[in-house]
Parts: structure tokens; C-alpha cells; sequence
């Protein structure tokens, strides 16, 4: 096949020997498999910003810290050098999630390094040696989908503890091979504790699985791992091995309005007492 223009550096420096085919195309990047050596692998061909479908890719960079300030200033005015450094930005966060999740104990593609805005990675195979299908090409007994829905469950878990939330995590963004569920496709990835939105994202990630594993096990539609995770999470007792039971419970006790109202009433007449005691005795 045509060799792709971003891709044909790395073949010239030696690092592709060759593009044996187009695998997706995706709303950030263009996907291929390619040969390095004796080994096949998946080179991810990131798209220009312009030609990016992602929708609301400043919410998802909200929080990513860049130390040197030249850059931060070149980026906020958008200047020529400023966009250059947000794509570079863009382009590592997945090469830093997916080194940081491996280490959290995620099953993620191994990468191989980001050069030029090209992302070599593991290519994720099934049994066969084929590439493997994604979750939502796969149908499943009603017993595996409870198992695989706790294997994710557990990856957004050690993601969260890892500081990380997916932000685009659906049946789209995950692999199935032999050994089960494999996490892709983390540009957008956020920080927990920086992003305002974390909490909705992660959210939407959740609900989004349990939706689909929810049509081979309905039971799974009625649990809560969400409010779950993120209120665990927020009082500091997540943990990467945290056995989550799926239920949650709101806080349904009303607010007492009038009693509030009568404490604070109470103070301001305190106050009020406190000042006419500190005012001279008149003569």
C-alpha cells in the first residue's frame, strides 16, 4: 500500500521497515499496522488539530501542566510556536498515560515511543494472531459480561488512583483478546485532581460499559459504581485493589433551612450583645 506521509521519516531513519495496512480511521488519528524489524505493530498517524473531529478538546486539556513558561505563553496567545507545543502536548498525554497506567497495573498497549506525531505501540492480537476485535463487535454469556464488567470497573479504579480519568472510555476504546479487556486510545485522558470535569467524565465512562455489558447481564444497570468510585475517591479511601459492591446511596436528608436561619439570627443578636457591652459607660 501507499506509504502515509507522516509515516515515511520513520521508514527513511529506519525505525518502519513497512506499512503492511490501514487498520481505522478515527476522529484524532489514522491507525496503521506496520513492521519494525521482525515484530508487528501499530503506528497511530495523529491528525492535525484542524482536521481533528474531537469535540471540546479544551475541557480535556484543562489541568495539564507545562513547567516551562515560554511555552505556556506561546500556547495561550496561539501563536505558531504556541500550537506546535499544544499538538506535541496532545500528542504525548497518551504516551504518558499509557507508561503510567502499565505501571498501575492497566492492561494497556505497550508503546514504543511518539516520534513526529506518530505513536508506535503494541498491536493488540487475539488468540489467532489476529487483530483483536473490539468490545463492541463482541457478544458475550451473561457470566462473562459480570466478569469483564469487573475487570474494567477495577481498570477505572486504578486509573483514578493513578491520578488518571480515560474521558472517552465506551465499547469504541476497548480490545478484547484471550486474556480479556485491553484500555486504548488516551489522548484526552485527563488529571483527576486538576480537570473541574473529572467527575462527569469519569461518570459517562462508567456508565457508558456498564450500558453495554447491561445488554448480555441486566442486572448490571441497576449497580452505581460511579457515585461509587468518585465517593471513595474524594473522601481518600480508593485504593487499587478496592472491592467495589456497585451500590451507593444519596444523601436524601433535606436541608434544615429554618434552623439555619434561626443559628444565624441567634449570632447576630450575640454579636449585637458583644458590641453594646463594649461601648463606654455614659455619663
Amino acid at each position: 500500500m501507499k506509504i502515509p506521509k507522516r509515516i515515511q521519516p520513520l521508514i527513511d531513519d529506519g525505525i518502519v521497515d513497512a506499512v503492511i495496512s490501514r487498520l481505522m480511521s478515527g476522529k484524532e488519528a489514522d491507525i496503521f499496522v506496520v513492521r519494525c524489524g521482525s515484530n508487528i505493530r501499530c503506528a497511530k498517524v495523529y491528525k492535525e488539530a484542524m482536521k481533528r473531529s474531537f469535540k471540546q478538546a479544551v475541557t480535556y486539556q484543562e489541568g495539564r501542566k507545562v513547567r516551562n513558561t515560554r511555552r505556556n505563553r506561546a500556547m495561550e496567545k496561539g501563536s505558531k510556536y504556541g500550537r506546535k507545543q499544544t499538538e506535541e502536548i496532545w500528542q504525548n498525554a497518551e504516551v504518558d498515560a499509557l507508561y503510567k497506567l502499565a505501571s498501575a497495573g492497566v492492561r494497556v498497549p505497550e508503546p514504543y515511543g511518539c516520534i513526529d506525531g506518530v505513536l508506535l505501540m503494541e498491536l493488540i492480537c487475539d488468540a489467532e494472531g489476529d487483530v483483536a476485535p473490539r468490545l463492541g463487535d463482541v457478544t458475550m454469556s451473561a457470566e462473562q459480561a459480570i466478569e469483564d464488567h469487573g475487570v474494567v470497573m477495577l481498570y477505572v479504579v486504578r486509573m483514578l488512583c493513578a491520578g488518571i480519568v480515560h474521558g472517552d472510555l465506551s465499547e469504541f476504546n476497548v480490545l478484547v483478546d484471550e486474556y480479556g479487556p485491553v484500555i486504548i486510545d488516551l489522548p484526552q485522558a485527563v488529571n483527576a485532581a486538576a480537570n473541574n470535569q473529572a467527575e462527569s467524565m469519569l461518570t459517562r465512562d462508567v456508565n457508558n460499559l456498564t450500558t453495554y455489558y447491561g445488554q448480555f447481564a441486566p442486572e448490571l444497570l441497576d449497580t452505581r459504581y460511579a457515585q461509587e468510585i468518585w465517593e471513595l475517591f474524594e473522601a481518600g479511601e480508593l485504593h487499587p485493589d478496592i472491592e467495589l459492591t456497585g451500590e451507593f446511596e444519596e444523601d436524601t436528608q433535606s436541608a434544615d433551612v429554618d434552623g439555619v436561619l434561626t443559628e444565624i439570627s441567634a449570632a447576630i443578636e450575640e454579636e449585637e450583645d458583644r458590641l453594646e457591652r463594649m461601648k463606654p459607660d455614659e455619663l
